[in-house]
């Protein structure tokens, strides 16, 4: 398989994973994630297992993620979309990167931050 064969792999294994998601199939990521996943985001757990019952609860499961972009490679995923929670106003602006090896998600970084009122990005968040 080549490097652009297992970019498109990897696009597609983590689209598929957040529209799922998204539609509220939290186990979905059951079978994306590898068993010993490793978190790198502060407060958020490693290990498959703690990571789904994490998820659980957190802010972003219910969320709507509109994805502005996706950029990948034979090993990484990096997706950048805006969430906006349940009685959210304005949302978050949100990068993910996921770190894949043999078609399952072995480690996790991401960068969130709130979106501000327009006049403060006069050229748009997203």
């Amino acid at each position: 398989m080549t490097n652009d064969d297992l970019a498109a792999k990897n696009k597609d294994l983590v689209l598929h994973g957040l529209a799922e998601f998204t539609g509220g199939n939290i186990e979905v990521l059951r079978d994306l994630l590898h068993e010993d996943f490793l978190e790198h985001s502060p407060g958020n757990p490693s290990g498959r297992d703690a990571f789904l019952d994490f998820l659980a609860t957190a802010p972003v499961t219910g969320a709507r993620l509109d994805i502005k972009r996706v950029v990948t490679d034979d090993e990484y995923a990096v997706v950048h979309y805006h969430m906006i929670e349940p009685g959210a106003e304005r949302g978050s602006a949100v990068v993910d990167i996921w770190r894949l090896e043999d078609g399952k998600i072995v480690e996790h970084w991401d960068v969130v931050q709130p979106v501000p009122d327009d006049a403060q990005i006069p050229h748009g968040m997203f």
